[in-house]
Parts: structure tokens; C-alpha cells; sequence
């Protein structure tokens, strides 16, 4: 049939391109797609780069493939677990693995408290010899036998440049903090200092020897963090900084230099940002500053390892970390010639490109561009001491995580964490400031859905606070799998990081004291109405979702009268603040460091007078917040005929879902809840 008409034409140009934009539209992810385990993880590398390891997911289960560098095309050996899941592995020597395993715990005492076990191992590259990293010492009462089952050594210092020992910090029967030299070839642990409750943590120094700590600890002024340096002659530990907790002052040893009188300390002392600097420990002197950012704070230092020539020598800086949009410390300035020869060649093989990003200053609401990687950016997660052979990972808000191998110039994709998941369906983060009612500069993280998927703004939006609130959020692949599934279910996600945040600087941080419920409950709403303002969000169609602390405050917008939103989710939420706390300091230190910072609105006080739906949910086996904050809270609802909807999921924790039907069910009752109910068919 011959077609000639003009209108024939256009209609079928019209459907042409109607069917092609069809065939384009995202895919949104299944539940059980986001619920999977990564399809593999944990990727580590030997120090001497001959082996790969990493955890594969099989379903329910897991298992540790380990490949031969130069063979990366030959089937790899499998190690699996037959008792308990897999959680985490790395390279302790060329030949060793410490692998980190778990399982659900019932403790049985005077009463059973319902949590999960985790423990480490070390094993063969072939999984036939399995042991803890140091011998359990013999239990000799039921509380001892208890306290044995639950302890889990840490790996301190994997010694690399010795082939025989590391060092590991042991809480085996209350001895918490106490440091262990232990031979991995014999199993034989020598106890090389007795700590006590009040030490915090330890720094090596490049040869491997322990040479600073911090102690916590209360004096006529109050409670404060030491920092101590051991004398190499005497072996004694001398307090070379003191800071106050109340003050939010931080000073903390991050490192030695080659020389073994210069250390790298982290400090914000009259400063309302960290920085790194240089410090003489003989004349006790500040001496140059090494990085100071103008918004962010300061996060780490790396130094090189390395004993075995090449371009990379014993001592040498290889980067600084800070806490910029990606939090803890993952964005790098690289500054040494290979480092930033690294950096050049993964973003020119990635195509990874930096855009122009505004950035704000909470503390004195100046602002500036920064180029920046917005849509992806690359973290080295493992690599050995040359740094010839390198592990990286690869991901955005966007873009689930991908692993590669760089290896003698050769790029390598090992593998995409969760190829199923579409990318396109996931939206876009961006870093935004609003201003809060009293003119205080709020930074926020806004992920909008796809215009393809969703069409056009405003869209029904979810304000999603994080817990802490000691914390703060950043960039990059959400794993919790709660920004995805909202964003690819057609909500706008904003994350404020209101005041009391920690990673801002200190004046927001100090901003949140005695406020919650308040002044940072009046951050979030500033920020629902902000998205209504900027055409972002529907006006009457915004929730909360937070957990922890985030359920705290979904609990306290459940209560207050006149609020932005249609309804809330309140995951592991704290509602009586004042009895967890009691509950929590029992110690003068964390009675002045914290308690005094908690106060405010006391969400099951007025529970029985709700003014939203909300939607509660909680894990049988979480030990952070009890499960009881939340049955408090529901039964004081219930009884005021209030409506509200509450699920106890079983085997959950306060976060990690033994199952991964258990993940899904989570995921689900917020999918159910948001698309189907809050309150009236849905949001």
C-alpha cells in the first residue's frame, strides 16, 4: 500500500517517534532487584599483585572467588561458608585472607536479648585452613562465656612489609582495646599493650609500631579527648593535645611521617573547619599547614608503605583526604607524581569530567564554584604498596558501583555491583542550599526522578533526614536502596542536612543542640517548602522518611500541627528520647560529650495526638534503638484511635537484613505505604 499523503506522514512520523521514546523509557528496578546482594563486592588485592579476591553473590548465599592476576580468564577457586554469611574480605599477606563473617545471636542471661554476631577469620587462598586471628582465651563463668561469643578482633595493621605477623585489637572478655603482635603462621598471639575502657584507638607509625592513641576521659573542666604519643626510647605515652567535647574541638594523630619526630595531626582548634598539619613532637610545635579547605573539612592523610623501590617511596604523601560532597573523607587531592598520574589516566579511560558546582559555607554564608565529579567519581579501594596494581570502584548517585583493575597499564572491568538496575530510572542527585526561617545556609542533597519516567516537575516528594544526627549524608550510590527505590518510584528525594549534621563545619554542627524537634525539625520543613517554592514538590503531597534518629524525626513531624506533609515513615525511630539516653550515659564522659545536646520535643508524649498517618517499622533483633521506643510510641497512637500503621520485622536489625527476602519486605512495606496509602491513597 502506497502512502502519499501529507497527514498520513506526519501521523506516521508520530508514531514512530512515540514508539521510540516507548522502547527509551526507563525501566524502574524491581523490589528483588534491590534487594540482591551486589553481584560482586569486596574486591581486594595481594601485595605482591599475583592474586584478586573478592565475594560474589549467589542468591541467599555468598562466596569468595580468587583469581591469579594474570589469569583473570581462568575459572577462579571458590570459598564458601557453611555456618555463617559472608561480609567482607582482604588481603592480610599474599597468601592470607581475613574474612568478616555473621549470623544472628540469641543472648541468653537474665533475659534474651536478640542481636547478630560478627566475627573474623583468616584463611587460605584455597579456604582449607580456617582459624580465628588469635586463640579465645577460656571462659569461666556464663557472662564470660557470653562476652567470648560476642567479641570480634579487628585487624589494627596488616604489617606489610612483614610476611609473618599483624597486628589486632582484641575485646575478648571485656579486655576491650588491648593490642595483640600475632603470627599468622603459627597462631600465636603476643599481647604487646593492656589499654583500658577510656582508649579510643590507635595510629602506627610506618614501621608498623604503635605511636599514638586518644583517651577519653573527664576532668575539673569537663570531658575531653587526649591525644597521646609513646616515646620510642622509653616506650611511655605522653598527652600532647587535650580538647574539650563540648566545644566540639577535635585533635586527632593521623599519621607519621618518615622521619619518626614529625606526626600529621587533624585539628579544628579556633577553626570552624578541620585542617592537617605537620607537628614536631620533640619541640612540641606546630609546624606547616599541609591542607586546609575553605568549606570542607579535612578527612585524612595517605602515606606510602612502601619498602620495594620503584616510584613510590617509604613516606611519601600520596593524597589528602576531605569531607567534601562524598563525606568521610573520599574526596582526594592527589599529590604525589604517581597518584595524580593514576588519577589522569582512570578519568581519561573513564570519561569521568568535573562540572562547576556552588558551594556555601554554613558558617559565614560565603559561597563559591567548584569543578567537581557530579555525576560519578572513582574511590581506589585496594592496591598494592607500589601502587602498580590498583582496585578502584566507579559510581554515582546514578550509577550503581563498577570495579576495575589497573594493572601494568591495563584497564580491566571486573565487574557492575547490580548490572540489572537501569541507571536511567535512578534520576539525578544534585548539591543544593536553602536558607532555614533564621537565615542559617541548610546543605541539602535532591534527587529528582527522570522526566522520561516520571514526566515533568512538580512531583510528589519525600524529605528524607538522615540518623545520627551526629552524621550527615553525601554523594554517591545509595546501598540502603531507599533513594533509589523512591526516586525510580517517581518521588523527589531531599536530604537535609540540617543543623546538629556533623561533616558541615562546626557552627552547624553546634547549631543542633537541644534543638531536636525544634529548631532542626524546622530545618526539614524549611526544606519540604523550599522544593514546593521551587516548583520541585506538589504542595500537599510531601512525606517524611527517615530511621534512627531520621525515624525520630519523622515521629516528632508526625506530631507537630501545621507541618508540610501528607504523612511519615518512621524506621527504628527513637520516640522517648529521654529514657534511651538514661539508658546509654552511664558514664560522666558521654553524660557532658552528648546528653546535654539532646533535648527538645519528646515525640511519645503526644503520640496519642497524631496529625498525619505514619507508617512505623522496626527490627526484632536492633540493638541501637530498642524495639520498645517503638512499641511505645504505636500503643500510645492506637490508643488515641490515631492512624497509624506499624510492622515488627523479624530477624531486621538496626540495618542489616539477615535475608534478603527480609531487605525486600522493608523495602516493600515503604513502597506499599507511599504508592498505596499515607493515609489516602497514597502520595
Amino acid at each position: 500500500m502506497r502512502i502519499s499523503s501529507p497527514a498520513w506522514t506526519a501521523a506516521l512520523v508520530a508514531l514512530l517517534v512515540a514508539a521510540g521514546a516507548a522502547q527509551s523509557k526507563p525501566t524502574p528496578p524491581s523490589i528483588e532487584q534491590m534487594a540482591a546482594f551486589p553481584r560482586m563486592s569486596s574486591f581486594t588485592v595481594a601485595p605482591d599483585g599475583r592474586h584478586l579476591a573478592a565475594i560474589e553473590a549467589r542468591g541467599e548465599d555468598r562466596v569468595i572467588l580468587v583469581w591469579k592476576t594474570d589469569a583473570l580468564d581462568k575459572p577462579p577457586v571458590a570459598i564458601g561458608s557453611s555456618r555463617m554469611k559472608l561480609r567482607g574480605v582482604q588481603f592480610i599477606k599474599n597468601d592470607l585472607l581475613a574474612v568478616t563473617m555473621w549470623q544472628p545471636y540469641d543472648a541468653r542471661l537474665d533475659r534474651v536479648t536478640k542481636t547478630f554476631v560478627t566475627k573474623l577469620f583468616i584463611t587460605d587462598l584455597a579456604g582449607k585452613d580456617w582459624h580465628e586471628p588469635m586463640p579465645q582465651e577460656r571462659a569461666m563463668s556464663r557472662v564470660g562465656e557470653k562476652l567470648s561469643a560476642l567479641a570480634s578482633p579487628t585487624v589494627l595493621d596488616s604489617l606489610v612489609n612483614d610476611p609473618d605477623h599483624i597486628l589486632v585489637i582484641s575485646d575478648e572478655l571485656g579486655t576491650a582495646g588491648d593490642v595483640f603482635k600475632v603470627n599468622v603462621r603459627t597462631n600465636r598471639a603476643e599481647r604487646i599493650l593492656r589499654a583500658d575502657s577510656k582508649i579510643a584507638g590507635y595510629v602506627t607509625d610506618l614501621e608498623g609500631n604503635l605511636r599514638a592513641r586518644t583517651r577519653a576521659d573527664v576532668d575539673g573542666t569537663g570531658a575531653f579527648i587526649a591525644a597521646e604519643i609513646r616515646e620510642p626510647g622509653s616506650g611511655n605515652w605522653v598527652e600532647h593535645f587535650r580538647s574539650y567535647v563540648k566545644e566540639r574541638d577535635a585533635v586527632q594523630i593521623v599519621g607519621f611521617a618518615k622521619d619518626p619526630n614529625i606526626a600529621f595531626v587533624l585539628s579544628n582548634v579556633g577553626l570552624d573547619k578541620t585542617v592537617i598539619y605537620e607537628y614536631d613532637i620533640a619541640a612540641r610545635k606546630q609546624k606547616e599547614i599541609l591542607f586546609k579547605h575553605r568549606f570542607f573539612d579535612a578527612g585524612g592523610i595517605r602515606i606510602s608503605r612502601n619498602r620495594g623501590g620503584g616510584d613510590v617511596a617509604l613516606g611519601d604523601i600520596l593524597g589528602i583526604g576531605y569531607d567534601g560532597p562524598r563525606g568521610g573523607g573520599s574526596d582526594v587531592q592527589w599529590t604525589s607524581p604517581k597518584t595524580l598520574a593514576i588519577d589522569k589516566a582512570i578519568r581519561e579511560a573513564l570519561g569521568l569530567r568535573r562540572e562547576p558546582v556552588r558551594v556555601v559555607d554554613p558558617a559565614t554564608g560565603a559561597s563559591a564554584d567548584m569543578e567537581y565529579d557530579l555525576e560519578a567519581a572513582y574511590t581506589i579501594t585496594a592496591s598494592t604498596p607500589d601502587l602498580n596494581t590498583i582496585v578502584f570502584q566507579v559510581g554515582g548517585d546514578s550509577r550503581p558501583p563498577e570495579y576495575y583493575l589497573l594493572r601494568g597499564g591495563k584497564l580491566t572491568l571486573l565487574s557492575k555491583a547490580f548490572p540489572e538496575i537501569d541507571p536511567a530510572s535512578l534520576g539525578r542527585t544534585r548539591l543544593i542550599y536553602y536558607k532555614a526561617r533564621d537565615g542559617l545556609d541548610i546543605p541539602a542533597f535532591l534527587t529528582t526522578p527522570s522526566t522520561d519516567l516520571c514526566g515533568p516537575a512538580p512531583w510528589p516528594a519525600v524529605v528524607h533526614p538522615h540518623g545520627g544526627p551526629w552524621s550527615r549524608d553525601a554523594m554517591g550510590f545509595d546501598g540502603s536502596m531507599w533513594v533509589p527505590l523512591m526516586a525510580s518510584r517517581c518521588f523527589a528525594v531531599l536530604r537535609p542536612q540540617f543543623r546538629g549534621s556533623q561533616g558541615w563545619g562546626r557552627r552547624l554542627w553546634k547549631a543542633g543542640d537541644a534543638e531536636w524537634g525544634q529548631k532542626m525539625q524546622d530545618d526539614k520543613d524549611d526544606g519540604a517548602r523550599w522544593m514546593v517554592g521551587q516548583g520541585i514538590a506538589r504542595a500537599g503531597r510531601i512525606a517524611i522518611f527517615g530511621f534512627s534518629y531520621g525515624g525520630y524525626a519523622a515521629m516528632a513531624a508526625s506530631v507537630r500541627p501545621d507541618g508540610p506533609y501528607k504523612c511519615a515513615i518512621a524506621g527504628a525511630g527513637v520516640s522517648d528520647h529521654k529514657r534511651i539516653w538514661a539508658q546509654f550515659y552511664t558514664n560522666p564522659f558521654f553524660r557532658e560529650r552528648q546528653a546535654p545536646t539532646v533535648d527538645g520535643l519528646n515525640p511519645v508524649d503526644h503520640a496519642d495526638k497524631l496529625q498525619i498517618p505514619i507508617m512505623v517499622y522496626h527490627g526484632d533483633r536492633d540493638q541501637t534503638v530498642p524495639l520498645e521506643q517503638s512499641d511505645w510510641f504505636v500503643s500510645k497512637a492506637r490508643g488515641g484511635k490515631r492512624p497509624v500503621v506499624y510492622h515488627e520485622i523479624a530477624d531486621y536489625g538496626h540495618g542489616p537484613a539477615w535475608t534478603r527476602k527480609t531487605f525486600g519486605d522493608q523495602l516493600r512495606i515503604i513502597e506499599d505505604y507511599l504508592l498505596r496509602d499515607c493515609g489516602d491513597k497514597g502520595l
